[in-house]
């Protein structure tokens, strides 16, 4: 039995490697990538933690050469989901009575065996089944994963230290327990690091889950599982079940027992999950803590003071790292005409100097898109935009699936603020300019807050501080992250904690002590050292 008041190590963000030539973790990381070509796996599903092999098989390809075959992964079925929920309240009875530094002890050895012997694997992991250049990997599927497991653990022994206030002669506390039932996290392709993150921080608190990962990112999820598994995660604690969204969903949101929902996807299907809770809340033992992060639309906003050439680094750092496909990266931006023709220039020239191509050539900036489904959805909006009357584009719009799922650096000059491309999520490598006259500066904030449903991340560019001031205040509610004179991307666990409004989600800030405490449930206590004997009380007394 523990006697002492343990204190979580003081979390610190993980420091990221650089890769550079000649460096050891370049070695390392060239070595696992060779590794991991040279066999393909079978991903089983892992059910209070036994290997089950459903037969139905899907194919895992490299999005960049999509000849290559890098395994296959059985899919689960209704049969096998309602298998995990029984294995994960099964495993609920001893995990939630665990003492919560024995929990914080496997996550802080997963981070440890992150940022050491399985950090080259994980990243080689990314770099392949997600088609990400080394460093996008390793800020990703290394550091803000390793970062998510320290700072939460220690958000937690934050949270638990908050007490209330005790009169004499009586002691007030509160016990933060974990919810009752298990937590469905649902995560996406494109960052490892979310992947890790959903199913893991409500089990730190002492929750159970199941974990459907994206059909196109089940590769660096199974190592991910793997890994926590050698740091030491109880079976059925996390029930790896990947699968059809229909075919592991639908029998979840029919559990009487979902307990919460932890999301990260695109926004209707967000929607219709909560729809179908609410038309089943009646048959449910609870009322389920949903979590979503939904996508957004996000904008650079410049003033005619902007620093130029740091603005054009900005847009194209914000717009086109890994390929668009980051609910945060930049995909409209409003500039006034005054420095248009400047940053025209500047901008168009360095982006032509983007390489694009297989992130094993270090030397390559972008890489191709996820998937046929992404290419075509995104080159659908190309195409549209090449037949449009109020628009041209003015970098990249080729793209060529031949190979793998290339889609050139695309930005779209529009004289329509309204233009499809400047409202709707595309999730790709395309920017959309609309360039303002300097004096309708307001009216073009007012296009800025109001064009888009979603409210994710948004970065305004000004050296004047007054400019600044009136940008900030005007888009208050346009982003849940917003940044000044920086681009709207890579939010930093402990630094920026992450999240949106409107159509963007719920903004219970991943990387915070926030959302750990939506996977809490508090009971209140008082203790009365001396309790009254007569039920009387003074004011019945008439003399």
């Amino acid at each position: 039995m523990s006697n002492a008041y343990f204190k979580v190590p003081d979390p610190i963000n993980e420091p990221v490697f650089t890769y550079k030539p000649g460096s050891s973790e370049r070695e390392a990381l060239k070595k696992a990538l060779k590794e991991l070509q040279s066999e393909e796996i079978e991903i089983p599903l892992i059910i209070g933690g036994e290997e089950i092999k459903t037969g139905d098989l899907a194919e895992i390809r490299v999005p960049h050469n999509h000849s290559k075959l890098l395994g296959k992964y059985h899919k689960a079925s209704s049969k096998q989901v309602n298998q995990a929920i029984e294995a994960a309240l099964e495993a609920r009875k001893e995990w939630a009575e665990m003492p919560w530094e024995h929990r914080v002890s496997i996550f802080l050895k997963a981070a440890e065996l992150l940022a050491g012997p399985w950090r080259a694997k994980i990243n080689a992991a990314t770099m392949l089944g997600q088609s990400k250049v080394a460093h996008q990997a390793e800020i990703d599927s290394a550091c803000e994963l390793i970062d998510f497991w320290r700072f939460n653990t220690y958000y937690m022994s934050e949270l638990m230290a908050d007490q209330p206030y005790s009169p004499e002669g009586m002691w007030n506390r509160v016990e933060y327990r974990p919810l009752e039932g298990f937590i469905f996290a649902v995560t996406p392709f494109n960052f490892t690091s979310i992947a890790g993150n959903l199913p893991t921080a409500p089990a730190i608190v002492g929750n159970v889950s199941l974990w459907k990962p994206a059909s196109s990112a089940v590769y660096s999820a199974y190592f991910l599982m793997k890994l926590l598994e050698e740091a030491g995660l109880p079976k059925g604690v996390i029930n790896f079940v990947p699968g059809s969204g229909g075919q592991v969903g639908n029998p979840v949101m029919a559990s009487p027992d979902l307990a919460g929902i932890h999301f990260t996807g695109s926004t209707a299907v967000f929607q219709n999950m909560w729809k179908t809770i609410g038309d089943n809340i009646s048959k449910m033992k609870y009322y389920p803590r949903i979590v979503g992060e939904t996508g957004g639309k996000d904008f650079i906003f410049a003033h005619n003071s902007a620093d130029v050439d740091a603005l054009v680094t900005a847009a194209i750092r914000g717009a086109f790292e890994y390929q668009g496909q980051k609910c945060s990266a930049a995909s409209r931006m409003y500039i006034p005409i005054s420095i248009w023709d400047e940053f025209e220039k500047k901008y168009v020239a360095e982006v032509k100097k983007i390489k694009m191509g297989d992130p094993e050539d270090f030397t390559n900036f972008m890489s191709a898109v996820i998937d046929k489904a992404a290419f075509d959805s995104i080159t659908e909006y190309i195409d549209y935009a090449k037949n449009a009357a109020d628009a041209e584009i003015i970098t990249g719009g080729n793209y060529d699936e031949s190979k793998g799922y290339f889609i050139e650096p695309t930005t779209i000059l529009t004289t329509n603020p309204k233009f499809k491309t400047m409202e709707e999520e595309i999730f790709g490598p395309v920017l959309t300019i609309y360039v303002y006259e300097d004096d309708k500066f307001d009216e073009a904030l007012e296009l800025c807050d109001t064009t888009s449903m979603y409210a994710l991340t948004g970065a305004i560019w000004a050296q004047d501080r007054s400019a600044l001031v009136k940008m900030a205040n005007r888009l208050r509610n346009a982003a849940g992250n917003f940044y000044i004179n920086d681009k709207p991307t890579a939010a930093v666990v402990g630094q920026q904690p992450f999240g949106g409004g409107r159509a963007s989600g719920t903004n219970d800030k991943a990387g915070s002590a926030m959302n750990l405490l939506r996977w809490m449930s508090v009971r209140t206590m008082k203790e009365t050292f001396v309790p009254p004997t007569s039920w009387t009380y003074p004011f019945m007394v008439e003399k």
